[in-house]
């Protein structure tokens, strides 16, 4: 029964289809983010730190190595985390046990949705100190196209990584899909179902007359046992 329609995916063991994989809506949302996750940390760790007048590099958001440093953490982090669910994805179908499946759900809803949050929380940080930056902070605009891709992507990631967290929900909320299994089946209660009839005989007695009996005659005298 484990792994029968359980959680949007099929039976497990069943073969995988890359084609029908790549053109779901929840396998788009998660390249997308991977792509987004990928320009913030490239960008900040690339063209985000330049030195002004001496050899110290400084972070390009309002000198505030804690904006460079939450960029890169949450960009990284979702880098990876997009791998390790997109080759979870891959093998969910694989997953014999539902419960095992509903672990994999509850830990994609989790993280999705705590990374929704801090990406939002890195797109108000980012624009923030960036708005604090002055021009005399960047000579010749050093590094202001770097800023403006970490936070414009910051900004989209926000929208995939929401859009992960409601398919996630949509998977849990299916649940495992148990139309092939009765309630008489699951309580241990099975329905008794009669014997079919065949035209013509009689099923109303429960026994059957023992054989050779219809054909005595009941005026046949009886045999006496002599008495010695």
């Amino acid at each position: 029964m484990d792994g029968v329609g359980s959680f949007g995916a099929g039976r497990a063991g069943a073969a995988f289809d890359p084609i029908s994989f790549v053109q779901q809506p929840q396998t788009v949302l998660r390249i997308l983010s991977w792509i987004f996750s990928m320009v913030v940390f490239g960008s900040i760790i690339n063209e985000s730190y330049v030195n002004i007048g001496s050899e110290r590099l400084y972070c390009i958001f309002n000198k505030n190595y804690d904006a460079c440093n939450y960029g890169i953490t949450v960009g990284l982090i979702a880098f990876l985390a997009c791998i390790f669910f997109f080759v979870l994805d891959m093998k969910f179908q694989q997953i014999s046990s539902v419960k095992d499946r509903k672990k994999a759900v509850m830990l994609e809803i989790g993280f999705s949705g705590f990374w929704t949050f801090l990406w939002f929380v890195g797109f108000c940080f980012l624009t923030n100190q960036w708005q604090c930056t002055t021009p005399d902070e960047l000579p010749l605009n050093q590094g202001a196209d770097a800023a403006r891709a970490a936070i414009a992507f910051s900004f989209f990631s926000i929208f995939t990584w929401a859009g992960l967290t409601v398919r996630a929900m949509q998977k849990y909320l299916l649940g495992t899909d148990m139309s092939l299994f009765t309630t008489d089946h699951l309580v241990g209660n099975q329905t008794i179902q009669p014997l079919p009839t065949v035209p013509g005989v009689e099923t109303t007695d429960t026994y059957q007359n023992p054989p050779f009996t219809e054909n005595l005659d009941s005026n046949a005298p009886t045999y006496q046992v002599p008495i010695y």
